[in-house]
């Protein structure tokens, strides 16, 4: 029998071979591959797709983790200053605060989203709290509205981790505003894994304050305004035209194909339901208001690394996202942190699992994933 991968991107990009390669062709002809009018391009897609009010700015960059220290550098957080985030979440959500000297102050998750929660948040503010980063985890949009007016009165700015979410949005009221551009500034990853994928390396970091989006564009290279003459010391991450005319072509798809995990999430849903399995699989909830895209589809299970050696068993792939929340990283030691300080966290780290989902994949696929889960708990 096939092996189940948890994700197989050949299948999305068969049925755009020929965009993509047309899109190339364009830019090798060209020969223009940093920057320049193809990322200018995208980075206006990008603007006119996430329809912000007032309109954003998006500058691209090198990836997502640069992404998050090019916001934090340009709104000059440093040594002294508190960033209050979650510890449930990818390295590079902490490793940006880390690497500029700043401190990280943890707030649990919801057990529910798996999204920073709202009120232990509040809590964590201090004099020294700067930032608020929250992460819209998996695909899902922590509701940022619960917390903007609190933010506001402390002068704390709001940098979305929105990473895993391009594409996400959240109603609230009459309004729909899609993750990243809800606070202050956005950032974002095109990982090619993630559901708007480069095939590479690549970022973007979005802001309606102009002021701030024209120091973003000049430290993604080395600080510079005019060529040559350097204001500051910034980095090395500018987007290059080759991912940026890939990005064009998918993000034409993106709505098709995040919609394509919706319905693929709601099937898993029913699936479980039909085995009897909600007693052992509890499948993800999702916020009300929230437009949840699934980048990871992720359950809490029971006997969740049995479970998982089963699946590899049977050769369907499982992965777990993550295993070991920030918090007690090794390398943030040095925070002073223990287990069972955030314990919401760490008890989705011993029971979630992500399963397979991806453009492409099929319902006969998803039965003998779900036929598998039900014949591994018939055993207890």
């Amino acid at each position: 029998m096939d092996k189940l991968p948890i994700l197989d991107l050949k299948r999305s990009y068969a049925g755009i071979k020929d965009e993509i390669r047309s899109a190339l062709d364009l830019v090798f002809e060209s020969q223009g591959f940093i920057l320049g009018p193809e990322v200018r391009a995208f980075e206006e897609d990008a603007e006119n797709y996430l329809d912000a009010k007032p309109k954003c700015s998006a500058i691209g960059c090198a990836s997502g983790s640069d992404a998050l220290l090019l916001a934090l550098m340009a709104l000059d957080i440093g040594p002294g200053d508190e960033v209050v985030t979650t510890p449930y979440s990818f390295f590079a959500t902490v490793s940006c605060i880390t690497r500029i000297g700043a401190t990280p102050v943890f707030a649990d998750i919801d057990p529910a989203t798996y999204n920073i929660d709202i009120d232990k948040t509040k809590e964590k503010f201090t004099p020294k709290t700067k930032v608020f980063l929250p992460v819209h985890l998996f695909g899902q949009m922590t509701p940022i509205e619960e917390i903007a007016q609190f933010c506001r009165e402390r002068s704390v700015v709001v940098v979305e981790d929105a990473a895993q979410a391009f594409g996400s949005w959240r109603k609230v009221g009459s309004s729909i505003t899609r993750a990243g551009v809800a606070g202050d500034v956005g950032c974002y990853s095109f990982f090619p894994t993630k559901n708007l994928g480069a095939c590479g390396d690549a970022g973007l970091v979005t802001t309606s304050d102009s002021k701030l989006a024209s120091r973003l564009r000049r430290l993604r290279v080395h600080g510079e305004g005019d060529t040559y003459f350097h204001e500051e010391v910034g980095l090395n991450s500018r987007l290059d035209a080759i991912q940026a005319a890939i990005l064009r072509v998918k993000l034409r798809h993106l709505e098709e194909w995040n919609a394509e995990r919706r319905v693929l999430a709601d099937n898993y849903r029913l699936l479980f339901e039909s085995r009897n399995l909600t007693g052992h699989i509890a499948p993800p909830a999702e916020l009300e208001g929230n437009f949840h895209i699934y980048h990871q589809y992720v359950v809490r299970a029971e006997r969740r690394d049995e479970l998982r050696a089963y699946l590899e068993g049977q050769g369907i792939s499982a992965r777990v996202y993550y295993p070991l929340p920030l918090h007690l990283q090794k390398c943030f030691a040095f925070l002073g942190l223990k287990k069972g300080d955030f314990p919401e966290s760490e008890k989705l780290s011993q029971d979630s699992l992500a399963l397979p989902i991806f453009s492409g994949l099929k319902g006969e696929e998803q039965e003998r994933l779900v036929k598998t889960i039900a014949d591994f708990y018939k055993k207890f």
